[in-house]
């Protein structure tokens, strides 16, 4: 389930690492590096405001302290603080004011990601993993690695083919609509662009199929969407 994230973190290498790694779990994510910014993007969020917030406290132009208030007063989505602070009155003030977790740096992303799932679990939220992997004949996917091979003989894909077939890898076996491919690869002001859809999806099948113009893998689902197909699954004729 994609979920909107939140990531208020002035560190750029940080910042870019947990974007990309949320990003592969399939959530669309806004960034913040500044306590200004971060307010902006909230309080100009309007229904489609952040469903989790992960912040660091010490920002370049004030404390990410300000900020958790300011998300308390206004809503209820689960607050993540990240921060090399470790002193004990850090932690307990941080949580009483209402942080969800308290994670010191550093951390694994695994870590990360499983914490934002158990904050969302306590809001009644559940987000299993993203699938990473993919096996289909020939056909090999590593997302984490970014590393596609067919006949174990690596596949160049472009950055816009290589997200639309990350966005089906996380729903493997099921139907995935063109407005919602087109939203998530493209962005919400693309959805009615179908030309999109089918020239990539073109692309795709000439470099990840043995035949391009009779897919086993990469399936069109006339009328509704694509489909990649499970592991179990038969072809359709």
């Amino acid at each position: 389930m994609s979920q909107r994230v939140l990531l208020v973190e002035d560190d750029r290498e940080l910042r870019t690492l947990w974007c990309e790694a949320l990003a592969l779990e399939g959530h669309a994510v806004q960034t913040a590096a500044s306590l200004a910014e971060a307010l902006a993007l909230w309080r100009h969020g309007g229904t489609a405001r952040p469903e989790l917030v992960i912040l660091d406290l010490g920002l370049p132009d004030g404390e990410g302290a300000d900020f958790l208030a300011t998300v308390r007063r206004e809503g209820a989505v689960p607050v993540l603080v990240v921060s090399a602070r470790q002193a004990d009155e850090h932690k307990i003030g941080l949580l009483d004011a209402g942080a969800d977790d308290y994670l010191v740096k550093p951390f694994s992303v695994g870590e990360l990601l499983a914490r934002m799932r158990v904050a969302w679990r306590h809001r009644g939220t559940t987000v299993a993993p993203a699938a990473l992997t993919y096996r289909h004949g020939a056909l090999a996917i590593d997302l984490a690695s970014r590393r596609v091979t067919r006949g174990g003989e690596p596949v160049h894909l472009t950055p816009t083919e290589f997200k639309l077939l990350a966005r089906l890898v996380r729903s493997a076996g099921q139907v995935v609509t063109h407005r919602q491919l087109l939203s998530d690869v493209w962005g919400a002001e693309c959805v009615e662009q179908t030309q999109y859809l089918r020239l990539y999806m073109g692309q795709l099948r000439a470099k990840l199929e043995e035949q391009a113009s009779a897919p086993r893998c990469l399936l069109t689902e006339p009328g509704v969407g694509y489909r990649l197909v499970d592991v179990e699954d038969e072809p359709l004729a």
